[in-house]
């Protein structure tokens, strides 16, 4: 087969590689030089721990698995298999974690609550004050920066694959085919468009009105933080995020301990992974309100410093950047993607939200299997 993949973020990407897997030929489509949007601009966490249970968990998982596996073997990904860890302060989240625990599906995220003299000992550089801590085995990392470009050489030398950069697609021309805005017309046995946070234009036009919103967030890095932080670090303001965090132990604290008036106002939980380098990549903000604002705000940052340097027990080393991202999300709590037929031959794959690092190659993989590659 020959397979078009339009958008070469990370999602894209692993369209890409999973086609080229099962031997097909690929052209790969990018109206940038190179991906510019979520996927470079995020953590690059595997994120296990706190997936909804049932598809979302089971997509993680195995997403975990595959991305182990091509690290293994493309090893510019940066993938490191470190886990993480959620420090609790008081009985509120303490309760929380606990919950966690007692989860019937912990086993398979890898949940253990820690001490918090075990929690120093699974990562050294938290210094800091807290109870005890939630830890996740499964959680991993790779390199956000980093990754497309490992794929796309580790593509490019199995002689299956094309990059076509710098081209805008247009239009989808009958079954299987699309026109570039040099004019050009790509042809094959099946199109993947996965067009990340665009959604409007050639993608209203063939698919009409979806069931997928955008999203901004502001992240920050810092300068090498001098030691390893051998975990990724969340806060307890996750717990009010993410799904598989939902109990009564939940509700208890969500009545009881309202977030920060800066971290509510922003939709804000502390995560933070050390990159490479031994920069310290911190965030996030969540803004869902149209228009979205064009400059980044300094409540957020600040509000993240201290509770960084709470955990740390030391000032956090200089900012090197900050940065603002858009990714786009699937408001259809059900689906773990939009994935939808947008033409014989033509489908749109969208929408993971903040699953887009984690989950790409399970959902690369899902799409492979549906059209029979």
């Amino acid at each position: 087969m020959k397979v078009i993949v339009v958008g070469a973020g990370v999602v894209g990407t692993m369209h890409a590689w999973h086609a080229v897997e099962r031997g097909h030929e690929v052209v790969h489509i990018e109206r940038e030089a190179e991906a510019r949007g979520a996927s470079l601009r995020n953590f690059g966490q595997i994120w296990v721990s706190g997936r909804a249970g049932g598809e979302e968990l089971d997509t993680a998982l195995r997403a975990r698995e595959l991305w182990e596996g091509i690290g293994a073997r493309v090893p510019g990904l940066g993938f490191r298999a470190i886990g993480s860890l959620t420090p609790v302060r008081n009985e509120l989240e303490l309760a929380v974690a606990e919950a966690a625990v007692a989860r019937p599906d912990a086993a398979a995220r890898g949940y253990k609550l820690l001490t918090a003299d075990e929690a120093r000992a699974v990562n050294p550089a938290l210094r800091g004050t807290f109870e005890a801590a939630l830890w996740c085995e499964r959680d991993a990392a790779v390199e956000p920066r980093l990754a497309q470009l490992a794929l796309r050489e580790a593509l490019l030398a199995t002689g299956k694959y094309t990059f076509l950069p710098n081209r805008e697609v247009r239009d989808v021309v009958g079954e299987n085919a699309v026109r570039d805005d040099r004019g050009e017309l790509h042809s094959g046995d099946a199109v993947v468009l996965c067009t990340g946070a665009w959604l409007s234009g050639l993608v209203r036009e063939v698919a009409g009105e979806i069931p997928v919103r955008r999203v901004r967030l502001q992240m920050m890095q810092t300068e090498p933080l001098g030691e390893a932080l051998t975990t990724s670090v969340a806060d307890a303001d996750s717990f009010r995020y993410y799904p598989a965090y939902a109990s009564e132990a939940l509700d208890s604290l969500q009545a009881a301990q309202p977030q920060d008036p800066t971290a509510a106002a922003h939709k804000m939980q502390l995560l933070m992974v050390q990159r490479l380098d031994g920069g310290l990549t911190i965030g996030d903000t969540h803004e869902y309100e149209h228009p979205f604002a064009f400059d980044t705000l300094e409540d957020p940052y600040e509000h993240l410093t201290r509770v960084v340097e709470s955990f740390l027990g030391r000032p956090l080393p200089k900012i090197r950047r900050r940065w603002a991202g858009v990714y786009a999300q699937c408001v259809d709590t059900s689906r773990v993607v939009h994935r939808q037929r947008v033409r014989d031959g033509v489908w749109l794959v969208t929408g993971p939200g903040g699953r887009g690092m984690t989950c790409s190659p399970a959902i690369a993989e899902k799409t492979a299997d549906e059209l029979g590659w």
